[in-house]
């Protein structure tokens, strides 16, 4: 019988489903999966691209677990994909690579004054406050009034974050380093951003009503954005989520704080729409003092057109939350107006001729663009995985296929890499850590610290 070895670059959870579906499906060979992690931890960005204060979301990591946990997946931490290791040598030592590497960088927004002193990519606050080992321990939150630039859940995550007070994400796995940075915070105003109206917003409802619910924040929205044309009545009403969306918004309009900033809070949140950021304004110092934005109004049709009206807000800040993208892989083709790797079905495509590269898949987020939840994250796995199954004749016929050479190849390079006992280890550290306070878990942010202690050294 015919063993497969085959290399997955990616614990979260697009690499981890594609480990567990082939494991689980039909086919006439043996399978060995390695899975190749750049971070010493596993499971990408459920555990640093979510925010601590979504306890749901993160239960995905027990699915995650339940997976890693059977045995029958390795794992190698702290192991970067072409420098500790490279598409030559997964070719010598595997018949196939899965590449599940997400999308983990901001999208750009082309406006000027983007790049002024005071901007920031809300990917980079994301990994500051879930403890990403690879960004700094700081992040400057002397602003008072904030804008962020986005109309999704992670323009929601990153407002909520600004605009909770630090106390109250105590009971969460928030480092101890972010919540210092949070507790000596400026902010009085975060203003939301969004160049459609509010029955075309991409906000789950669930993260939409968790704002209104922030202790000693007001939200704020304003009367002139509830004016609906007939295609936004319709969406509300042939729309379960976007009609529990307007109820929230509209339960808002009716509080004492809202279009008066009359309430007693020391904070609000307030959400503009049909505005579309023109221009970020600097000081004499090239630091962000505002925020230009045209008025826009629905065309009709669901989408919106500019009005010409221009207004501008005072700000210090700005986080921009308008999409991920992902990042080239050395030696693998790149797409990069799409930010994913070229493929069919899954299937990697040299960019030059779109002819397949024998060998070489992809899944997840690189593969098809930040988009859709956990569920397609499934079924994305689960196809590029029959195709796999299916291209037998095709796979590449390693030198070297033995399970001994990869530990044995990463010791030669100096690599302190990391295992599942490591994980666990580490797992146990962090929950005893945060025992000792009566939390959850606290987490480890250096990363020298987090192989330290995964390797019991």
């Amino acid at each position: 019988m015919t063993k497969l070895r085959l290399a997955i670059v990616g614990a979260g959870p697009a690499g981890i489903y594609a480990a567990d579906i082939l494991l689980k499906a039909e086919r006439k060979f043996d399978v060995s999966i390695d899975l190749f992690e750049q971070l010493p931890a596993p499971y990408g960005l459920v555990r640093y691209g979510v925010a601590p204060d979504h306890p749901r979301i993160k239960g995905i990591i027990t699915a995650l677990r339940e997976v890693l946990d059977r045995g029958d997946i390795r794992i190698f931490g702290n192991v970067r994909f072409g420098e500790d290791i490279t598409l030559e040598d997964l070719k010598h030592h595997y018949n196939a690579v899965i590449f599940a590497t997400g999308a983990i960088r901001d999208t750009d927004l082309d406006i000027p004054g983007i790049d002024a002193v005071g901007s920031y990519g809300a990917a980079d606050f994301v990994s500051w406050f879930d403890g990403h080992p690879d960004v700094p321990r700081e992040w400057p939150l002397d602003a008072a009034s904030v804008a962020v630039i986005g109309n999704g859940n992670v323009a929601l995550d990153v407002s909520r974050m600004l605009a909770k007070h630090a106390e109250d994400l105590l009971p969460t796995e928030i480092p101890d380093n972010v919540h210092r940075g949070l507790a000596a915070s400026k902010v009085t105003d975060v203003h939301v951003f969004g160049r459609r109206g509010p029955a075309n917003v991409k906000f789950t409802p669930l993260e939409l009503r968790e704002l209104g619910e922030l202790r000693d924040v007001d939200m704020v929205v304003y009367d002139e954005d509830f004016d609906y044309d007939d295609a936004a009545r319709a969406a509300i009403a042939s729309n379960k989520q976007v009609m529990v969306i307007d109820r929230v918004l509209q339960s808002w309009r009716k509080r004492d704080s809202v279009n008066n900033n009359g309430g007693t809070a020391s904070r609000r949140l307030h959400l503009h729409f049909y505005a579309k950021p023109i221009e970020v304004k600097t000081d004499a110092e090239g630091r962000v003092c505002a925020l230009v934005y045209e008025r826009t109004r629905p065309d009709g049709e669901g989408g919106v057109v500019g009005t010409g009206e221009l207004r501008e807000v005072p700000i210090q800040a700005l986080y921009r939350a308008v999409g991920y993208f992902g990042s080239p892989l050395p030696g693998v083709p790149f797409d990069k107006r799409h930010g994913v790797i070229p493929n069919r079905e899954g299937q990697v495509l040299s960019k030059d001729s779109n002819q397949r590269v024998n060998g070489v898949y992809a899944t997840g987020w690189i593969k098809r663009g930040p988009v859709g939840l956990i569920g397609h994250t499934k079924s994305d796995a689960m196809e590029t995985v029959r195709h796999l199954i299916n291209d037998q004749g095709t796979w590449w016929q390693p030198a070297d296929p033995s399970e001994a050479a990869i530990p044995a190849l990463l010791a030669e390079r100096g690599v302190a890499w990391t295992d599942l006992d490591g994980w666990h280890r580490l797992d146990e550290h962090e929950m005893a850590l945060g025992a000792r306070q009566e939390r959850a878990r606290i987490k480890v942010v250096p990363r020298d610290e987090m192989v330290t202690i995964s390797r019991g050294e």
